[in-house]
């Protein structure tokens, strides 16, 4: 897996963690216990900081960014979905970011929150806690979300994390 330290910017994850091969991760990115981080993502770290908490699940093609004002931090038992690009934002623990969905700087995804497949989340904008963001721009429906809602997803990804670290094997060599 293409795993890049940049000057002195050195990615740090966990060894429980499981990366992709496929995946790239640049510079001043933590990845935590037990998350995963799918093909063709790419985490850049370069003029800031991102940070991917526990058991958090980085689906395939996501953007993670950064800036030098705004680090992306992304909680733990997250499932950020295929596509996703998130930069200059916080996502808080338990949430769900949909599959192509943009969330852009200064955001604060709040604990337990779902953003939408393909919805845009502007600069500056809060979503509450179990709250939905649906739409282009969004729009955001309060108490919408049950507790709990996706730690069966998150932890589907753990597993799939502990399966693919034991017995995915490359066979075209």
């Amino acid at each position: 897996m293409p795993i890049y330290a940049l000057g002195d910017l050195v990615p740090s994850i966990d060894p429980t963690a499981f990366v992709h091969p496929d995946a790239v991760i640049i510079g001043s990115v933590t990845i935590g216990a037990e998350s995963t981080i799918w093909p063709t993502a790419v985490l850049r770290g370069d003029h800031g900081t991102i940070v991917i908490g526990a058991r958090t699940s980085i689906q395939d093609g996501t953007v993670i960014h950064c800036t030098a004002s705004t680090p992306t931090t992304v909680g733990d038992d997250c499932v950020v979905g295929h596509n996703a690009h998130l930069e200059g934002c916080t996502v808080e623990d338990a949430c769900l970011i949909g599959s192509g969905s943009v969330v852009l700087h200064r955001v604060i995804v709040r604990r337990g929150a779902l953003v939408g497949a393909s919805a845009f989340v502007p600069n500056d904008t809060e979503i509450p806690s179990r709250a939905m963001a649906l739409g282009v721009p969004c729009r955001i429906r309060e108490d919408a979300v049950a507790e709990g809602a996706f730690t069966e997803a998150a932890l589907k990804y753990v597993r799939n994390g502990h399966w693919y670290r034991s017995e995915m094997r490359r066979i075209d060599t």
